[in-house]
């Protein structure tokens, strides 16, 4: 895929689908739809939100066009964002930037990764727990002025898939979270290790499971770029225009003569409405 930036809008009118876009109403649009907007081309993403003169300089320097915001959630490594404000999403907006809000609320009972431990979802009430936790999204979100139509993007860290207790608790709390945002009028993101919650997702979508993120983001690492070849996914589930490759993590970049430790990804998905 070419590294230019192209965009596509869309007005959000009718019933979702897994596409990640929405099927037109029978009697069109109405004026009062939100719209979405998809950007297709090379995004990076890292755990604190850049300083605007850093922001600027990868603009004016690198292939980058899009970047990925941790906005919220309470597993956020980073939950100090001294730079992110409603002001920062504005003017990085205004400069030709993408955005990908990304949210880590709580993860699976059956986390590999002990730093996300403290935060499992309470098995006793997961669906309760994902409504709370997307509506906590959704007000995130309006406080940094992303509007509705955008993509919010709901991270959870690998887990094992084949613990089915676990697994069930965890599609119950990803479906809440994803009928809570869209009851908002915002998109369900779904970012996960391509092996474990996107195989899930990919399971349950063949299964004919509702409410299920509107667009994938997968982990693939050590692979070349490309959102049309995963093979935990079948060739025609979540497109077109709703897929992410998280490609390489944790490489260290210099544009610009501004340095950033950050995970490359190509995109092909909505990204942020500012207002």
């Amino acid at each position: 895929m070419s590294e230019r930036s192209t965009f596509i809008r869309y007005v959000l009118a009718g019933a979702l689908t897994l596409a990640g876009l929405l099927v037109p109403s029978a009697g069109g649009a109405q004026a009062d739809s939100p719209e979405t907007i998809v950007f297709s081309g090379r995004a990076f993403d890292t755990c604190q939100a850049p300083d605007l003169a850093t922001m600027r300089a990868w603009r004016a320097h690198s292939a980058y066009r899009g970047a990925g915001i941790y906005f919220g959630g309470r597993a956020r490594a980073c939950a100090s964002q001294r730079h992110l404000t409603a002001d920062w999403v504005e003017e990085t907006t205004d400069d030709g930037w993408n955005l990908l809000p990304i949210y880590v609320g709580s993860q699976a009972p059956c986390v590999t990764g002990s730093n996300k431990n403290p935060y499992r979802i309470d098995t006793s009430r997961p669906t309760a727990q994902g409504t709370s936790e997307g509506r906590d999204a959704v007000d995130a979100a309006d406080d940094l002025g992303l509007a509705p139509g955008s993509a919010l993007y709901l991270d959870m860290e690998s887990y094992t898939v084949s613990n089915t207790s676990c697994a069930s608790a965890t599609l119950k709390y990803v479906r809440a979270w994803t009928k809570e945002v869209h009851a908002q009028g915002y998109l369900s993101g779904f970012y996960s290790s391509a092996d474990s919650g996107v195989t899930h997702m990919e399971k349950a979508r063949r299964a004919g499971t509702s409410n299920l993120p509107d667009v994938i983001w997968f982990a693939r690492w050590g692979v070349p770029a490309n959102v049309t070849d995963e093979p935990a996914l079948k060739p025609g589930a979540w497109t077109p225009h709703a897929r992410i490759h998280q490609y390489t993590g944790s490489v260290t970049e210099s544009h610009g003569g501004k340095r950033l430790t950050v995970d490359r990804d190509l995109v092909d998905a909505p990204v942020a409405v500012v207002d």
